[in-house]
């Protein structure tokens, strides 16, 4: 493998390790809020991203490579709103995007097929990613400031009902 992207892929490591703690972090402001629809689907995610992260790490030890695991920071522990709080997903998902797209331009450039062939999942996951989060910010918009209409929310999120929101592509 090319050392910018083995650098490159143990750099990423800590996108999705600081996701899967601001997750975490979100799942527990939601269960201290009685939004237990969005603290489960937030803590869902968090193990979610500690699997994405376990992927590249797999993928790495499977060519011998080194893995470097990062230092993470601390997430916020509070957000103004729930839309807020939303909000920050929507922008951490697109860091992680912009990430894996980088990611796979260097495999492509570099020439390696494996690499390339292991991101095209995270390239479907991240939209998949998106997708769910940009579905849960139109509900939270049409509820807008009802207190109903956040419960009603929350317990799509506790059914899974919102498109998206709990559905992992095939690896």
């Amino acid at each position: 493998m090319n050392e910018d992207l083995h650098r490159a892929l143990n750099e990423h490591l800590t996108l999705e390790f600081a996701a899967a703690h601001h997750y975490l972090a979100l799942s527990i402001w939601f269960e201290l809020n009685d939004l237990p629809g969005f603290a489960s689907w937030m803590k869902q995610q968090s193990q979610d991203e500690l699997g994405h992260a376990q992927r590249i790490i797999d993928h790495l030890l499977e060519r011998d490579l080194e893995v470097t695991l990062p230092a993470i920071e601390s997430p916020p522990t509070s957000w103004p709103s729930t839309v807020e709080a939303v909000q920050s997903v929507m922008q951490s998902e697109q860091r992680v995007t912009r990430s894996i797209d980088r990611l796979q331009e260097k495999a492509t450039r570099t020439g390696d097929r494996a690499a390339s062939l292991m991101l095209d999942w995270f390239v479907a996951e991240q939209v998949e990613e998106e997708n769910a989060v940009r579905a849960l910010l139109g509900r939270l918009r049409l509820a807008g400031d009802s207190s109903l209409g956040l419960l009603i929310v929350d317990q799509e999120m506790a059914k899974g009902s919102i498109p998206g929101a709990m559905e992992e592509p095939e690896p």
